[in-house]
């Protein structure tokens, strides 16, 4: 595929409080046994993209040993592969406040490039994305720009980065900025352009003081009629963590079958992750799990039901466990119950504690914590 890829992976880690604390919104654990950016990463790799930059702002630390070599998703390469585009302060920006800012920061690597067309990407979509189509129609529509958008159609209002209305081709008819939207196309962060039109629009922006991707390059410039927008709709399978409520209940759709397979099963879009050679997990002969996600690694001797349990997670003999998200090596211990609860990695919960949120309203626990 004849683009590059440039990942931003630290969009709205402020909206996901105690779970981005210490880490990016990219490297947030998911799914039992993933990183979010595992399906970003996947999904350009498995299009043939061999060219990926990732733009870090802070508590990136974590982000890294996840990825270590690239190996897991063909990215060990000796030319090209993936590169971690670290902030650095200049006279001029500072530590980004936008994407827009971040791309500025990272012209060099833009202009070293030799591909005709970037593929900028968000961390907090979670589908399964062959960018192989989106490219071909970006190039038969002939507009300047293709974001990713999918039907947004339930009772519930949702802020998305763009909402779009489209005409009968395909093109965006209309748009807005970090707005709800019930019955539109709502943006996934994705968005397709040729490379030296990016640098252009970097350069442009960044001396008049704009730094907003998609409020001071996208919508501005499309209500001026400078630039032309279209829209690939993504009818796939698609989950957003955009803040804590989204990523619990989006962890708890993962429970059903529909869902599930609508990520993990498509055909040539594997997703990957960093592997780790763990032993299979113990299911003790007083256990009783139904409808989870168990990782391997775990030793299960109480019981657990409607819940994600992450790898290493321990849960002893008569501790019970319902509707919970545990992460990596969480330890709940004899006699506890926990139900409605968000765990971070390595959190110990002692003997016959009760710790209860909702479905509505989970607790979160943060990292190492003794509870």
């Amino acid at each position: 595929m004849n683009a590059i890829g440039i990942i931003f992976s630290n969009i709205y880690d402020s909206a996901l409080t105690e779970l981005t604390r210490e880490r990016t919104v990219a490297s947030l654990p998911f799914a039992a046994r993933y990183r979010q950016i595992d399906f970003t990463l996947s999904n350009m790799s498995n299009s043939g993209i061999q060219h990926i930059g990732i733009i870090t702002k802070y508590n990136y630390r974590s982000l890294m040993d996840h990825l270590g070599s690239c190996a897991e998703w063909d990215l060990n390469l000796k030319n090209n592969g993936l590169v971690i585009l670290a902030p650095y302060a200049t006279s001029h920006s500072g530590i980004y406040r936008g994407k827009l800012e971040a791309l500025y920061n990272s012209l060099d690597y833009l202009e070293h490039a030799d591909e005709e067309y970037v593929v900028l990407s968000d961390s907090v979509s979670i589908c399964a994305m062959d960018f192989n189509k989106v490219l071909q129609e970006h190039e038969d529509s002939g507009c300047d720009v293709t974001a990713v958008v999918t039907p947004f159609k339930n009772n519930q209002e949702k802020q998305f980065p763009i909402a779009v209305e489209l005409d009968a081709k395909g093109n965006v008819r209309d748009m807005g900025v970090d707005v709800s939207i019930r019955d539109d196309f709502g943006g996934m962060g994705i968005y397709i352009m040729k490379r030296l039109d990016l640098i252009q629009a970097v350069r442009r922006c960044s001396i008049r003081g704009r730094y907003h991707l998609e409020r001071d390059y996208l919508l501005r410039e499309f209500n001026l009629s400078n630039i032309s927008i279209h829209a690939y709709v993504f009818r796939g399978t698609v989950l957003f963590n955009f803040n804590t409520m989204d990523y619990y209940r989006n962890s708890m759709a993962l429970l059903d079958p529909e869902v599930f397979h609508g990520i993990f099963n498509q055909r040539g879009l594997t997703i990957y992750t960093k592997v780790r050679d763990q032993a299979p997990t113990y299911f003790g002969e007083e256990s009783r799990v139904d409808n989870c996600i168990v990782a391997d690694g775990c030793r299960m001797l109480g019981s657990a039901e409607h819940s994600i349990i992450f790898r290493g997670v321990t849960i002893a003999k008569s501790a019970k466990v319902k509707d919970c998200i545990l992460m990596q090596g969480c330890v709940i211990s004899e006699g506890a119950e926990l139900e409605g609860m968000i765990l971070d990695k390595d959190v110990v919960v002692r003997p016959y504690t009760v710790l209860k949120g909702t479905r509505e309203h989970p607790m979160i626990i943060e990292k190492g914590a003794n509870v």
